[in-house]
């Protein structure tokens, strides 16, 4: 039997040695987009996009390319997404620009939207055998550029350079504020006093916009997972939890990857309300993270910090993604999540779906 809620792997070595100086912001403070400014028609009503994290893999692109066929398929269909939102993990393994073409450009040529994404750990460390180069640096010149220009290193693909203002940064949508976090390098992540300034904020601010706005938060190192690779990030459950206390602000929902599965978690407060969330970090690498089983003793979940915590579903055996939508109808604001797995053949299962009425 596999847990239902959960896990801390024991005895984990101290990687906080790997945190990576930030790089300048490319934009001004508080470092927000406008999506108008890259999808002018942009549905005031119901807005959809794709969300996957971990697509590169340095061994193998056939699990990535199946994903995102999967996901163009859906462009032929009723209310095609207008977007994919990257939770991190782009290129592997250390973020090189000469792995941009392979694991990204190549393999998305022919994703027919825009794509947003924040920073995994993978894209934030730097290879020491590589010519030097400073953390991220290729990032941001594909994701965090000052006006939409060709990659030098894209192979000149099409896709040019999108416009984020830093590698913590707000989408400003009509339906949705959508929070980009980075946790940086090390295994279980870190976020600077600085980001965590901002990130109260920014809480703040999306707040106020409620209820006519959700909130939405996305960070790469995901709070809550039961699977074996990496179990729960301790430190990021403690930050995020202590500031959601310290602002009395909570999301509507939190997505992350770095986790190589699909995962609904929902956390019941003492308040009675419940947040929502979800691990889809099975984009393309090809090894994936099972969920733990009860008899494995490496894993505890025996946690103040896990209370009310529940593992609602997962996919751990099969790649995915998840198409998400936020819909006004009348004065409420309904999200809708389905869970996408796409199977070696190519054959595409919805594996979960899920509705928040906020």
């Amino acid at each position: 039997m596999k847990y239902s809620t959960p896990v801390q792997k024991r005895d984990q070595p101290d990687d906080s040695y790997k945190f990576q100086p930030l790089p300048a912001p490319t934009g001004p403070f508080p470092y927000q987009l406008d999506i108008a400014q890259v999808i002018p028609d942009i549905n005031t009503q119901k807005m959809t996009f794709h969300l996957a994290g971990d697509t590169g893999s340095i061994r193998s692109t056939d699990f990535q390319r199946k994903v995102i066929t999967a996901m163009q398929a859906q462009f032929e269909q009723d209310n095609p997404p207008q977007f994919l939102f990257h939770l991190g993990d782009v290129v592997y393994n250390h973020g090189e620009a000469s792995q941009y073409y392979r694991q990204f450009f190549g393999p998305f040529q022919n994703y027919p939207a825009p794509i947003f994404a924040i920073a995994g750990n993978h894209d934030s460390d730097v290879n020491p055998a590589a010519p030097p180069y400073h953390s991220l640096e290729p990032f941001v010149k594909v994701f965090c550029d000052t006006a939409p220009n060709t990659v030098p290193f894209s192979n000149d693909i099409a896709r040019k350079s999108m416009i984020q203002p830093n590698v913590y940064w707000t989408l400003k949508t009509p339906l949705a504020n959508i929070i980009g976090m980075h946790s940086n390098v090390p295994k279980f992540g870190i976020v600077t006093p600085e980001q965590q300034e901002w990130l109260k904020a920014e809480l703040r601010s999306a707040d106020a916009e409620r209820p006519g706005k959700a909130l939405v938060l996305c960070i790469h190192h995901a709070p809550y997972s039961a699977d074996i690779n990496h179990g729960s990030s301790i430190p990021m459950i403690t930050l995020l939890e202590g500031i959601f206390e310290e602002t009395g602000v909570r999301p509507d929902i939190v997505f992350s990857g770095h986790v190589h599965n699909y995962q609904r978690l929902v956390k019941k407060y003492n308040s009675g309300r419940s947040v929502c969330f979800v691990v889809a970090g099975g984009g393309g690498y090809d090894e994936l993270h099972p969920i733990a089983e009860l008899s494995d003793t490496r894993f505890t979940n025996k946690l103040d910090l896990f209370e009310g915590v529940t593992l609602e579903n997962y996919c751990d055996q099969l790649h995915g993604f998840l198409r998400f939508s936020i819909e006004k109808t009348g004065v409420q604001l309904v999200m809708k999540g389905d869970y996408y797995s796409v199977a070696d053949d190519g054959v595409v299962t919805m594996e979960d779906q899920f509705e928040i009425k906020l």
